[in-house]
């Protein structure tokens, strides 16, 4: 799709690598003009050089998205460079593991402050400015496959997706007469930089080499590979634009055939 979002304004959380650095690409490459998101007070080196490339068209903000008080400033400021958001790639997450007996409270609070929390209130912030200002949009929320089945080692940030999905379904049914799509992206396993950390927590607790849950996931895949950033980002594109104009309250799976609904 050659300008798919021509005069469109996208927020991306957690642009500053992996799937959210793809999806700003994808955006800025169909013609829309951007707002990044990310923790660190200046944007990571991609994400700058990316900026710098279209500095009409796309602007960096520092914002935590666990911190609501903040979410109301991030939305601000996007909107008082690039008007309405009209749309939204709510993708700012965090991931963590263990056995279910050694789960700790401290991980359960930041996979939640973060995943849920934070996603539900800056999609509240969003849809709120849309209301507000009488215009139609599209929320994009990243779950996961973990959403869709627990694991064992898993269970804080499988049900951090679960309620990505839930929360996603809700706030459809309560946007539709706004005209506002709210839809989910349920990736498989995305080899991006976070896969480091994952692979390094699964040979901690299952005993394996270092690479070697990677490796294993990666075959398992049906389509017989793990999946890249730009494989979400091509998703994230279609459900931001007019294309996807009759789909509200799903959440598409793009995880090379791991799931099947």
């Amino acid at each position: 799709m050659a300008d798919a979002l021509a005069g469109r304004h996208a927020l991306v959380t957690g642009a500053g690598g992996g799937i959210g650095l793809a999806v700003t690409r994808a955006y800025l490459a169909e013609g829309a003009r951007c707002t990044a998101v990310d923790l660190r007070a200046e944007p990571a080196p991609e994400l700058a050089a990316l900026v710098a490339a279209h500095p009409d068209r796309l602007q960096y903000v520092s914002a935590d998205v666990a911190d609501v008080g903040r979410i109301a400033a991030m939305v601000g400021a996007a909107r008082a460079r690039f008007g309405t958001v009209q749309v939204l790639f709510n993708n700012a997450a965090v991931f963590d593991l263990a056995p279910l007996l050694e789960a700790d409270e401290r991980s359960y609070d930041r996979l939640f402050a973060v995943n849920v929390k934070g996603m539900f209130f800056t999609m509240q912030a969003v849809c709120r400015q849309l209301v507000e200002a009488g215009e139609q949009g599209s929320i994009i929320n990243l779950a996961s496959q973990a959403g869709r089945r627990g694991e064992a080692l898993v269970a804080h940030y499988c049900a951090t997706k679960a309620a990505v999905i839930s929360y996603t379904q809700s706030a459809a049914l309560a946007m539709a007469p706004h005209g506002i799509r709210v839809n989910g992206i349920a990736p498989g396993v995305v080899d991006t930089p976070m896969w480091g950390q994952v692979d390094a927590l699964f040979a901690k607790f299952e005993g394996l080499r270092p690479g070697e849950k990677k490796a294993a996931v990666g075959r398992a895949v049906p389509l017989g590979r793990m999946g890249v950033p730009d494989d979400i980002a091509g998703a994230a594109v279609f459900l931001a634009s007019a294309a996807s104009a009759y789909i509200t309250a799903q959440t598409i799976n793009v995880d090379g055939g791991n799931v099947m609904s």
